[in-house]
């Protein structure tokens, strides 16, 4: 097994409170999306280095092709004594072609066995489309069966999540890349209020009035690409899409501190509340994500220099789930602040 160089204690990470349950869910997490270029058996020795090296707070989803062996490399740690399973929060989602009556408990029932665990601390729903696209594809693929939300439907997977939760199966249920016109009606309509909800978040898109929605309602914020995802498939990227570390506050604030830009990003979501999970395949990259959350906060002032940066710049604009009625990718997301059909 191979050791990190440095590890910090998992206890002197921060942790957020689940309102419904009273559980610590840790202020960073360690993301497990190889971004179509990371093999399975890469990212499994990444979650390996990451918990080695202090996290305890693990996101997956089935449609990344890795649970398997990122179940075998957790196993592995816990039988050699190095990490208990409680001490560990473990995230999956719920694919698109999983939506169906009957499809949540199988896919949760794979996830459970390809992680070799009994329960998930946590179940997202990925998406709130049953939009399947194939693994690896081009930015044009489209489904022809794709649909727009349809939101009695998505109750139908979303009362099968809630049930999860009442076996036992997971611990808590969420909900990812929403809207806040989505949100309102799944709160309208759920039994089990959503606990998370995970979302593009970094410094160049903020997506403050849906955080403060969320916030106000006692959900926690997990966001991805939270250094701006330098290496997301090409697929998500256009020609101005700006470039979070880039940024001139993000680069004068992370001179002032003798810190690489990537540290201010994460300071500043854990800072606003949320948990940021990078990924990395590199050691010293796994670290030093760990310990810019621990370590040397920006200021109030540095906080409002950064609430300045935001650009609006949607990175995973989700292109391929569009339906063919769509006009662009902004029907995806309720711009006008109704559901687009």
């Amino acid at each position: 097994m191979n050791l990190p160089t440095k590890s910090i204690d998992p206890s002197l990470v921060p942790t957020l409170t689940i309102r419904s349950s009273g559980a610590q869910i840790p202020v960073i997490g360690f993301g497990s999306f190889g971004s179509d270029h990371v093999s399975a058996s890469d990212m499994a020795e990444a979650v390996k280095m990451a918990v080695l090296t202090g996290y305890r707070h693990i996101d997956c989803a089935a449609v990344y092709g890795n649970e398997r062996e990122i179940g075998r490399a957790i196993r592995e740690l816990i039988d050699a004594g190095v990490v208990k399973r409680e001490e560990l929060w473990i995230t999956s989602k719920i694919w698109n072609d999983h939506h169906g009556q009957g499809d949540v408990l199988l896919s949760c029932a794979q996830t459970l066995k390809d992680l070799q665990m009994d329960y998930l601390d946590l179940m997202l729903i990925h998406w709130p489309f049953p939009n399947y696209h194939p693994p690896q594809c081009s930015v044009d693929s489209r489904s022809p069966n794709a649909k727009p939300y349809i939101h009695n439907d998505f109750m139908k997977t979303y009362r099968q999540l809630e049930a999860l939760e009442q076996m036992g199966l997971v611990r808590h249920i969420g909900v990812s890349n929403v809207t806040i016109p989505k949100l309102k009606l799944i709160l309208q309509d759920c039994r089990i209020k959503p606990d998370v909800h995970e979302l593009e978040l970094h410094p160049n898109f903020q997506q403050t009035e849906l955080r403060r929605f969320g916030e106000e309602l006692g959900i926690v914020h997990i966001g991805y690409c939270p250094l701006g995802s330098p290496h997301r498939p090409e697929r998500d990227r256009e020609a101005d899409d700006s470039v979070d570390m880039e940024d001139p506050v993000v680069q004068s604030i992370a001179l002032a501190h003798g810190i690489h830009p990537s540290a201010v990003c994460l300071k500043w979501a854990v800072q606003n509340g949320c948990i940021p999970i990078p990924t990395s395949t590199n050691p010293s990259h796994i670290l030093s994500n760990l310990e810019a959350v621990i370590q040397d906060p920006l200021s109030p002032q540095e906080i409002e220099q950064m609430s300045c940066v935001d650009k609006n710049c949607r990175l995973i604009k989700g292109h391929v789930f569009l339906w063919p009625s769509a006009h662009d990718w902004h029907d995806l997301w309720d711009e006008r602040g109704v559901i687009s059909c």
